[in-house]
């Protein structure tokens, strides 16, 4: 009997998805290069209703037509290479759907060259690690719009479900929209990460509180306002003590950061669209910065800096950091739907705001409590120019914004380093500041480029001879 979908590489997510999807009744075909892998999925699927291949066409002829097949492989090159071998196995109509980090331009390029050939294409983001792909991720197609309806049911029926009960799936767009929803969010991610490191640095560094201490604060944290999938697993890995040990698990691992690429792709984007995400940015960054722990090691013997000591209120001082995280939270994620804007006006998505927030309310890795206030915003203004502006989130900012200012104080006066706090604080001032210094800036072009220069007072480019004689 033909299987009603397919899926090509069975790693954790791949293999993960396929027991989602069949656990919502549909029957499932596999195959991976990896016969041994193909093995571990028949192995784990005996008694459902899935088959694994070991080869391109017999994967193929277990698909019901037309043929649904989810691709999970690495970003890149192995997706141009599982599409050449399928091509002459696939008829038109027969959907493939890309469910892997890639970068967005892939995808609308993979959707040209399958022009004429009358199968579909589908860039789809998939986000909440391998427990979201087992129970339930978020999940963001985008390409061909003929594909959706194909394969709309199976997307929605193993999507996260919101509170509402509304599926985490919805169709984002054409061409790269779907993926590139994903690289942003990722981007999001990234700066909602440093953040959170940042809010641990403070408390560890300046109160010298314990990971259990810590532990604990994250945990009321996530009851409030700041209540996310990513403030909840940080007090659960605080907790956690390591079994060889018996130390915290969180002291025993070494202070270099890794990246897979995506908030690097948000960063460089950003700026060829020139829509400033500085927290995004400085978030990978850190990561970088992370990555040099021998330099940083020879450093700290040779800069000086001041020691951190605090002699304040220490239960206060931990509300003012909870308000700074959750200010600086809400700048990140308004520098990711300023770029979504950005990338919208460019290539004609029609993308709806409000309908991205509703699809990370569950499911993906930045869910959260407020992306319901996000949903909301752009209910009110589809058009709103920026989330800052929003009437709810211009009045928590105002509200913690002494909090926020001393913290970020305190920081830079203890030497303790908190790259997104800052760098959120300096994108809100520098938003909110009807003047900035770029008149001085231009001034600085045009004398050594004779770059030109507005005026307030009349149109038009001007340049002046700064040099006499």
């Amino acid at each position: 009997m033909a299987q009603n979908f397919g899926i090509i590489g069975l790693g954790v997510m791949g293999e993960n998805l396929a027991l989602n999807i069949e656990s919502r009744g549909y029957s499932v075909a596999g195959f991976d290069l990896d016969g041994k892998k193909v093995d571990a999925f028949v192995a784990r699927t005996k008694g459902k209703k899935a088959v694994g291949a070991r080869s391109v066409a017999e994967f193929v002829q277990n698909l019901e037509k037309p043929r649904r097949l989810l691709v999970m492989v690495p970003a890149g090159k192995a997706v141009d290479a599982v599409i050449a071998d399928l091509r002459p196995h696939l008829a038109a109509g027969d959907v493939i759907i890309d469910g892997g980090n890639t970068l967005f331009s892939d995808t609308a390029r993979r959707i040209r060259e399958l022009q004429g050939t009358g199968i579909l294409f589908v860039g789809a983001g998939v986000s909440g690690g391998e427990d979201g792909a087992l129970h339930g991720p978020s999940i963001m197609p985008g390409g061909d719009p003929e594909a959706w309806p194909l394969v709309k049911p199976i997307l929605q029926a193993i999507a996260a479900k919101a509170d509402d009960g509304t599926p985490c799936c919805e169709w984002i767009g054409s061409g790269g929209a779907g993926h590139f929803v994903k690289m942003v969010h990722n981007g999001i991610e990234y700066a909602d990460m440093q953040m959170i490191c940042d809010a641990f640095f403070l408390l560890h560094r300046l109160l010298g509180m314990s990971p259990d201490e810590m532990s604990n604060v994250f945990a009321e944290w996530n009851k409030g306002e700041l209540s996310s999938y990513l403030v909840g697993i940080t007090s659960a890995i605080l907790a956690k003590k390591d079994p060889d040990t018996g130390k915290p698990m969180v002291e025993i691992i070494l202070d270099t950061a890794e990246q897979k690429g995506t908030g690097k792709w948000t960063s460089q984007i950003a700026l060829d669209l020139g829509v400033p995400v500085p927290t995004i940015a400085d978030a990978v960054f850190a990561r970088t910065l992370s990555a040099i722990k021998k330099e940083r090691v020879a450093a700290s013997t040779v800069l000086g800096g001041p020691t951190p000591t605090f002699a304040g209120d220490k239960v206060a001082f931990v509300e003012m950091v909870r308000k700074s995280l959750f200010s600086a939270k809400i700048c990140s994620y308004a520098q990711g739907f300023q770029l979504l804007r950005a990338a919208d006006q460019e290539h004609h998505w029609s993308l709806a705001y409000g309908a991205v927030a509703s699809l990370w309310r569950a499911g993906c890795i930045i869910r959260a409590q407020f992306l319901g206030k996000i949903k909301d915003a752009y209910a009110r203004k589809p058009d709103l120019a920026n989330l800052l502006l929003d009437p709810y989130f211009a009045g928590v900012l105002g509200a913690c914004n002494d909090s926020w200012r001393k913290v970020v104080a305190v920081a830079a006066e203890n030497g303790i380093a908190v790259p997104a706090f800052m760098s959120a604080l300096a994108y809100y001032d520098g938003y909110r500041s009807a003047v900035l210094p770029a008149n001085l800036l231009q001034a600085q072009r045009d004398y050594f480029g004779a770059h030109t220069y507005q005026r307030v007072d009349r149109e038009g480019k001007f340049h002046t001879q700064w040099m006499e004689g």
